[in-house]
């Protein structure tokens, strides 16, 4: 059974427009270990994705995305030379891990964090929960389709 999640990244640093255009990547750099735990047991090749764009003027959700790999060492660990390096992974016993994520659309129009904050059927959204910060988070089927009648309703 299909699962719903939102990832967050800064629009700067890796926007739905670098997905559109990569078609694929690895969500690396995830180090958290309640977000690992999420991308390492619980997402499924085939799982949708809101894409969040964070730390943004304004905040909001950009676009869906979709998990097209289940979770693999992230590779970065290992790499001295990456901000994401960790002393204490090894190849054998890595402890960071990362799905890989597939471009499905950019919303034509931006939804952004006041319009979901002002729907009262998202307001238990862990997005909205007072000190959720975590990058990848689950969301409900009902709070997804919401989402997406919100997109389909902000079009016109």
């Amino acid at each position: 059974m299909a699962q719903f999640w939102l990832i967050k990244s800064e629009p700067d640093v890796y926007s739905i427009e670098h997905l559109k255009k990569d078609k694929k990547t690895w969500w690396e750099g995830v180090r958290n270990y309640q977000a690992r735990n999420f991308m390492m047991k619980e997402m499924k090749a085939g799982d949708q994705i809101l894409f969040y764009h964070s730390s943004a003027d304004p905040t909001g959700i950009a676009g869906l995305a979709e998990v097209s790999r289940e979770a693999q060492a992230d590779q970065l660990q290992f790499d001295r030379k990456s901000d994401f390096f960790d002393a204490k992974a090894k190849p054998e016993q890595p402890i960071w891990f990362c799905v890989e994520v597939a471009f499905v659309e950019r919303f034509k129009k931006f939804i952004p964090l006041e319009l979901i904050r002002s729907t009262k059927a998202l307001s238990e959204m862990k997005l909205l929960q007072k000190g959720q910060r975590l990058s990848v988070q689950p969301v409900t089927a009902k709070e997804f389709e919401l989402i997406l009648k919100l997109a389909v309703e902000s079009k016109k």
